[in-house]
């Protein structure tokens, strides 16, 4: 069992290591969602944009609309879920 508790261990320390506030939650009894459901930030850079882009549109300001369109990318771009860390760690054995 020894295997077992090592590898327990590490996927402590890697769950602290990749989200810190997950692990703190998980430690003190009240667990938050882990960061890849945590997208608040990206609805709300989402309704920025588009409350940007119809303004842009409703006084013909090309610059604000542009900023809209940037905005709103950033926010699908925060929105879109994190597959980098999926399959490309070492392989344990």
């Amino acid at each position: 069992m020894p295997h077992l508790h090592r590898a327990i261990e590490d996927l402590e320390a890697e769950t602290r290591r990749t989200d810190p506030r997950f692990a703190e939650g998980l430690r003190t009894g009240r667990p938050c969602a882990p960061r890849e459901y945590r997208r608040r930030m990206g609805w709300f850079l989402q309704a920025v944009a588009l409350a940007w882009i119809l303004v842009g549109i409703a006084l013909p300001q090309g610059l604000l609309l542009a900023a809209g369109l940037v905005l709103a990318g950033i926010g699908t771009g925060v929105l879109s879920p994190r597959h980098d860390a999926v399959g490309r760690g070492r392989r344990r054995s």
